[in-house]
């Protein structure tokens, strides 16, 4: 079948990046590239030999799709007019700054029957990845993303910047609705949130305790899950995740793990096992881009579709409203 045709929007850092991998995604032929800026733009274009576009519309009239790597606040605008131009779109998170914003464009992807997938990258990490085939049922979750301060994403909330990768991956993990959110957080550098801290309470019981800055000497993203007889711990700086678990200690897998003793009272006694899933070696980046061609080649939905992406920037709303009503800032 012929190639999608695939168009960027904007080439900043990360949309250079993206200009840089869609190259080498199955099904995908990269166009050109488009961004307000026409000189940064050329630069990519030259760069990476493809086409630059003086306007938005000149380059929709050529591909069948786009990546769009602008500011948040752009996002609306821009998806609103891709999408009304018949093209699918694949947009960086969050989906966008508003959810009244998110709503429409959710509704015109249905409407015009186009694919819609948002950019939270983390769900494509090796360590998570990794865990596919295990079945995690999460009762209490605690996840820590700290990161230096960078003013590419001080445009917006540390919640909208930081905290939604793990809300989204929160929400993917949960099966229930949220039932009551608590939250503080503060402002240290910039005009809005740097540091905040959110407790996640779901209808069947669960737990999600979240904290993220940008103001952090060290950089962390760790995610922790408990649930019934285990224990998971989720690196996304290595990639790597790891696994403890209580078995019966007449369970014949006890060979193939390594053993940390028993732990319970009585006859509730069980062993304790380790083990490592295999490090999935992964370039989330472009797993998501081959993700996107391949729901538009397949007329799939989005693993993290549009959808996905209203539920999350609504959940980071209902926390930087709570932060807001605690009058911490």
């Amino acid at each position: 079948m012929d190639k999608i045709k695939v168009g960027i929007i904007g080439t900043g850092y990360l949309g250079k990046l993206h200009t840089k991998l869609i190259g080498d995604v199955d099904n995908a032929d990269l166009i050109g590239v488009y961004d307000k800026d026409f000189s940064a733009a050329e630069l990519v274009a030259l760069e990476f030999k493809t086409r630059v576009f003086p306007e938005l519309d000149d380059l929709l009239q050529y591909v069948n799709a786009v990546i769009i790597v602008a500011s948040t606040k752009a996002h609306y605008e821009l998806v609103k007019a891709t999408l009304n131009f018949g093209v699918h779109v694949f947009v960086e998170k969050p989906i966008t700054s508003e959810i009244w914003e998110a709503e429409e464009i959710v509704k015109l992807a249905d409407d015009k029957n186009l694919k819609l997938q948002v950019g939270h990258i983390e769900r494509f990490n090796g360590a998570l990845v990794s865990l596919e085939k295990f079945n995690l049922n999460p009762m209490f979750i605690q996840t820590d993303r700290l990161a230096q301060f960078n003013p590419r994403g001080a445009d917006v909330a540390v919640v909208l910047d930081l905290m939604i990768h793990d809300i989204d991956i929160i929400l993917s993990l949960v099966k229930s609705e949220v039932k009551h959110i608590s939250a503080s957080g503060v402002n240290v550098v910039s005009d809005s949130l740097d540091i905040a801290n959110a407790r996640i309470e779901f209808e069947n019981g669960a737990v999600a305790n979240v904290t993220a800055s940008r103001i952090s000497q060290k950089k962390m993203r760790k995610m922790r899950i408990f649930q019934r007889d285990a224990y998971i711990a989720v690196d996304f700086n290595s990639g790597v995740s790891e696994i403890y678990r209580l078995v019966s200690p007449d369970d014949k897998s006890l060979k193939d793990f390594i053993s940390f003793g028993e732990m319970g009272i009585g006859d509730r006694k069980k062993a304790v096992i380790y083990e490592q899933p295999e490090q999935k070696e992964i370039n989330a980046l472009k797993y998501e881009q081959q993700l996107f061609i391949n729901a538009i080649v397949n007329n799939e939905t989005p693993i993290v579709s549009g959808k996905d992406g209203l539920k999350a920037l609504k959940v980071a709303e209902m926390i930087i409203t709570k932060i807001k009503e605690s009058k911490f800032i």
